[in-house]
Formats: C-alpha cells, sequence, structure tokens
C-alpha cells in the first residue's frame, strides 16, 4: 500500500474519530450527573477501576518495551488490550459515578494542592488523550506506521500520565470513601 492510499484508509475513520473524542466526554459528563434511584452504590468498583488504570499503565509500558525490541505482534496485542481496558475502566468509573455520591478529598494543607493538581491534570488528560489514542490507532491499523510513531510519540506519555495518575488519585481519596 504507498502512501496515498494509506491516507485515504485513514480519511475513512475521522468522522469516528472526531464523533468519538466529542461524544465520549460529554456522555461521561452527562452520566455522571446521573444518579439511578433505588440502586445499592457500587462502592466495590474504585480499587477495581484503579487496578485496571495500574495495569492499562503497565500494559503501557510493555508495548512500548516491545516495539523497542521489534517485537510488532506482541506489541499490537498489548495496544489492543491497553485500549480494551481504557474502555472497561470508563464504563466501571460511570457505573459507579451514576451509584454513588461523589467522595470529598479530605486532606489538608500542600497535599490538598497536590491532590487537585493532579486529579485536574489527570481529568483534562484523559479528555484530551482520547483523539491521540483513536488517531494512533488508526494509523496503526491502515499500516501507516511512519504517522503512527510520530503520534505515539506524544500518546505514549500522556496516556501513561492519565493511567497512572488514576491510581494515584485513587490512593489519595481512598481513606476518605465511606
Amino acid at each position: 500500500m504507498n502512501q496515498q492510499e494509506k491516507l485515504k484508509a485513514e480519511k475513512k475513520y475521522n468522522k469516528w474519530i472526531v464523533v468519538l473524542s466529542i461524544a465520549i466526554p460529554i456522555v461521561v459528563a452527562i452520566l455522571f450527573g446521573v444518579k439511578i434511584p433505588n440502586v445499592e452504590p457500587l462502592s466495590f468498583l474504585p480499587p477495581i477501576y484503579a487496578t485496571i488504570n495500574g495495569f492499562t499503565a503497565l500494559i503501557l509500558v510493555g508495548a512500548f518495551l516491545s516495539i523497542k525490541k521489534k517485537n510488532v505482534v506482541l506489541h499490537e496485542n498489548l495496544m489492543t488490550t491497553a485500549v480494551l481496558c481504557s474502555a472497561v475502566f470508563l464504563v466501571l468509573y460511570v457505573a459507579y459515578h451514576m451509584t454513588s455520591d461523589s467522595t470529598k478529598f479530605g486532606g489538608e494543607g500542600i497535599v490538598k494542592y497536590v491532590y487537585y493538581f493532579i486529579l485536574i491534570t489527570h481529568i483534562l488528560l484523559s479528555i484530551i488523550i482520547i483523539p491521540f489514542v483513536l488517531i494512533t490507532f488508526v494509523r496503526a491499523i491502515t499500516k501507516n506506521f511512519e504517522r503512527h510513531k510520530k503520534i505515539a510519540r506524544i500518546t505514549f506519555p500522556l496516556w501513561l500520565y492519565v493511567a497512572v495518575t488514576g491510581v494515584i488519585v485513587y490512593l489519595m481519596i481512598s481513606p476518605y470513601y465511606i
């Protein structure tokens, strides 16, 4: 497949990338405000979705190391797993917030500022990373590897930051869960 054909194949996905990059944060924000009445809070979910974030971080590092060693098949499998983990995380996160009240952070002093800095950057980057992940993934499946590598250099550290800070946010707020 020549470069022209790769770009054409890539363009077929552009509408989906734009739609998903806009729809996912909007739907999550809307569902975050919806409370399902008369449902037992799913209070067991935060440690599960925090663990999924931790696994995602490890998978991303493994995928990075595998591609450095030219193990393309392992890299592809790990990246597909990372995308699936992120999707499962999102479903569990929304389910928790649709059944439970948000937990207030109880820390004080400098810890409070550190927590909110990590939380805010985590949330903002979790929105920003969506199109990066989708574009990076599409460039891989359309075999446009030169363009894939260029954006992956941006996507990888951002996605890794989001995964790691998700775990940190959980660890910092977990003492305040009711």
